[in-house]
């Protein structure tokens, strides 16, 4: 219900019931957002305000408008906390959610000048190239390329880089994983990416480069992460020096 006496405007407590709705499921992505005048014949507010509320949340991306259809609930963004250092799989288990790996390829290959460079180790070393498509709820969320030093990090099977290859550094090889520093790149993506993340052409991608250290300091591994930015947003704390 709408308090025409509160000192809150009728816009904005209109926009909290409207999130309440998509927060609470009642909502859901996709479904049609009730019309204009449907709002104001049933709250018996102006088309005006029931405008503005709905222009906010259209700013603020809840929802979107589709010309000649309507007004829709957006599917909403993951957010990644990058405050602490953990896995995919991680991740989404700590949000409720089913963590998923589409293995495309895993094999061990020699190092390239380049990686080899990253890992610290020798070029034509041997390393795990692992590329495989990260999903959540069955939804492709990112591609992401793995590279890991196989005389470092030894035992590595398809099962494993299907599930979480943290926990197995950290549970089976007893392993304690340190540090990493990552580097964030916004980009439009390549062939490879649409075609893997089921996304359109000229989409763009959130690509991130991380190098991962052992408590040690030994660097056991280098990922680049293609993520749809349809999907994902990352969240920083910022601490002035």
């Amino acid at each position: 219900m709408i308090d025409k006496q509160s000192p809150i405007p009728i816009y904005h407590q209109l926009e909290e019931q409207i999130k309440a709705k998509i927060e609470n499921g009642e909502y859901k992505p996709g479904d049609s957002l009730p019309s204009e005048r449907e709002y104001a014949e049933q709250l018996n507010i102006s088309r005006m305000t029931v405008r503005q509320a709905i222009t906010n949340l259209v700013n603020e991306r809840y929802l979107h408008r589709i010309k000649g259809k309507g007004t829709f609930i957006t599917e909403q963004k993951l957010e990644q906390n990058l405050n602490g250092l953990t896995s995919f799989t991680e991740d989404m288990k700590a949000r409720g959610m089913e963590p998923g790996n589409r293995l495309i390829n895993f094999e061990i290959i020699p190092a390239n000048q380049s990686i080899a460079e990253q890992l610290h180790i020798a070029e034509h070393a041997p390393i795990y190239e692992i590329k495989r498509i990260r999903l959540a709820e069955n939804i492709p969320m990112a591609l992401e390329r793995t590279y890991i030093p196989a005389n470092l990090i030894k035992g590595l099977t398809d099962n494993i880089v299907q599930n979480s290859i943290y926990q197995y550094i950290e549970s089976k090889l007893a392993l304690k994983i340190g540090k990493a520093s990552q580097i964030f790149e916004a980009t439009i993506a390549n062939e490879e990416e649409i075609e893997y993340l089921e996304i359109p052409e000229l989409s763009p991608v959130l690509f991130i480069k991380r190098t991962t250290q052992l408590e040690d300091g030994t660097t056991f591994e280098v990922v680049k992460s293609s993520y749809r930015a349809d999907r994902y947003k990352f969240m920083f704390d910022l601490e002035r020096q």
